[in-house]
Parts: C-alpha cells; structure tokens; sequence
C-alpha cells in the first residue's frame, strides 16, 4: 500500500513537474535559430543604418529570444556598437580581449565576419548571471552596406565548428 502511494506521488509529480522541465528545454536557442536571428538581424541594419543601432540596446527587444541574443560590433573601431544584456561593453575597446584560454576572440569575430557568409567563433565567456566561464560559439556576420557587424552566440560543449560553418553554407 505504502509503495503504492508513493508512486502515485511520484506521477503526481513528474505529470506536474514536465511541462516546467520541458519549457526550460525548450528556452535553449539552436544553431538554426542563431543563423536565422543573425541573418535578419544583418537584413535590418543594414536598411535602418545607423538608426537602427539602438534597438539591439533593448534586453526586452526583439533581438533578444530564449537564452541568448543579437549585438552589433564594428571591427573597424574595435568596439561593440550595442549590446542588450552588458551595455557597459559599448565603447570599450575589445580587439585586445582574450578569454581565459588567452584566445582574443573579439579579433578572430572581426576575420569571420568578412567570410561571405560569416562564421563561427568558439570560446570561453561567462553565461548570463555566472561568473565562471563556459563554452560558447558565436555566428558573427557583416552588415552589409554598413561598418557593422552582427553576432548571436549559445552555450554549448559538443557543437562542432566544421559543423556550424558548414549550416550557414
């Protein structure tokens, strides 16, 4: 009997609890996604121009989605022109930015973005909220028409690079 109820409590709980694991799931952005958001991203920017800079400013706008969001760079000055979740990056100058690895990923960002159809950039950088860094790749994409270039990034141990670059052919 005893065993009886406690199984019974137990589908209570996971009938109860599933729906909550399954949305968390379902809050992790894909590469597919990131390409995607990029790419309009790039198409947006590069009709508004300088303009439209500062809706990427917006943590509750639309270039932000799931867990991760859209920030414009401009290699040539070697700065971030906007970014919605750490504003106190805009300005600042990254080209000389290593993660923990000693990787100056903001530099290897600026050499994919001039490939025709972007890439990706894999290092260590602290997910929202966290100090400790993690792995994370990001798809970073000229702006056409524009100094400007886009990127959008994931949380993510097993992607492969090769892979990656081989969904934005």
């Amino acid at each position: 009997m005893k065993k009886r109820r406690a199984l019974s409590v137990l589908a209570f709980l996971v009938w109860i609890c599933l729906p909550a694991v399954h949305a968390w799931a379902e809050e992790t952005a894909t590469p597919r996604e990131v390409i995607d958001k990029v790419r309009d991203a790039a198409a947006f920017l590069s009709q508004a121009g300088e303009s439209g800079v500062a809706e990427f400013q917006d943590p509750d706008g639309r270039w932000v989605w799931k867990d991760t969001y859209v920030w414009v760079l401009q290699c040539e000055k070697g700065t971030n022109a906007a970014h919605p979740i750490k504003p106190k990056l805009v300005g600042m100058q990254l080209m000389g930015l290593k993660d923990p690895t000693g990787k100056l990923f903001f530099a290897e960002f600026c050499d994919v973005a001039k490939q025709a159809n972007g890439g990706w950039v894999e290092y260590m950088w602290p997910k929202v909220g966290e100090k400790k860094p993690s792995r994370k790749i990001t798809y970073v994409l000229q702006v056409p028409n524009t100094p400007y270039q886009v990127a959008a990034g994931i949380y993510d141990e097993t992607a492969e690079i090769g892979e990656l670059n081989a969904l934005i052919n």
